[in-house]
């Protein structure tokens, strides 16, 4: 699996734009100290090179959603009929609830590249 395709979570959260993945990938010892604060861990489980990667996220591993899109054998919840279920409706953080309401739609009719494209453009910061 290409690395940029390990981005594509199958919930609709894009791990290119995530924190842990951001702090991982450019070894940001500073931002990953202010995350174990977030999480809960310590600085050595900030590690993630995406969801669909070798290299998960400690909470990210025993995600219900992860777990059901894998047993149905679909690659995310783009693809599922019962979009949204209930693992969209009890998903802990509501303003990540918020994101994959918008984002699966969204990824349904762009498709995957075309999605993380503008998944990408959404968080970028000019500056």
């Amino acid at each position: 699996m290409d690395d940029r395709k390990a981005l594509a979570a199958p919930c609709g959260l894009y791990c290119g734009v995530c924190g842990v993945y951001i702090a991982h990938r450019d070894g940001n010892t500073k931002f990953k100290e202010r995350l174990t604060t977030v999480y809960g861990v310590v600085v050595d489980g900030i590690r993630c090179r995406g969801c669909l990667s070798e290299e998960v996220f400690t909470y990210c591993r025993v995600c219900p959603i992860r777990t059901c899109v894998s047993g149905k054998g679909i690659e995310g919840c783009h693809q599922c009929h019962d979009f949204p279920c209930r693992f969209i409706e009890e998903f802990p953080l509501p303003v990540g609830k918020k994101v994959i309401l918008r984002s699966i739609p969204t990824w349904r009719d762009l498709g995957t590249e075309r999605w993380m494209d503008e998944e990408e453009r959404r968080y970028h910061c000019p500056h």
